[in-house]
């Protein structure tokens, strides 16, 4: 299971490392150190976590959130597999994208529910990209 750095949760959260520590030691998601002492919080709490941010509202600073080439880092929340397609969802700061692809597609890049991931959107479509 792949585990984010305070920091890299910050960035995939959308708001300020000090927002992200100040969350941690309120115990709104769950933490725990690595042998070098960093806290690191695992990728499944992280996705819960970043879909219930979304859910209420919100982050505590009022960002202007924007896209950049149309990219959009953020962490897989679910996965539904059919036979042929798939459905994958990423929580990239407030934004909630889906993207419909095909179950091989999601099994050759390896995406599990708390990885690191990009959607990268043109038109309508959004593709994903492992990070």
């Amino acid at each position: 299971m792949q585990s984010y750095t305070i920091g890299q949760a910050a960035r995939l959260l959308g708001v300020s490392p000090d927002t992200a520590r100040r969350w941690a030691d309120a115990g709104r998601v769950a933490t725990h150190r690595d042998e070098s002492g960093r806290r690191l919080i695992d990728g499944r709490d992280l996705a819960a976590f970043s879909v219930e941010l979304a859910k209420g509202g919100g982050a505590e600073e009022d960002v202007s959130h924007t896209s950049v080439r149309n990219a959009f880092p953020g962490i897989v929340t679910a996965i539904k597999l059919g036979d042929v397609a798939a459905q994958v969802e990423i929580q990239a700061g407030p934004h909630r994208l889906v993207s419909l692809l095909t179950r091989e597609a999601v099994e050759e890049l390896g995406l599990e529910v708390g990885m690191e991931a990009t959607a990268r959107v043109k038109s309508t479509n959004v593709h994903i990209d492992r990070a």
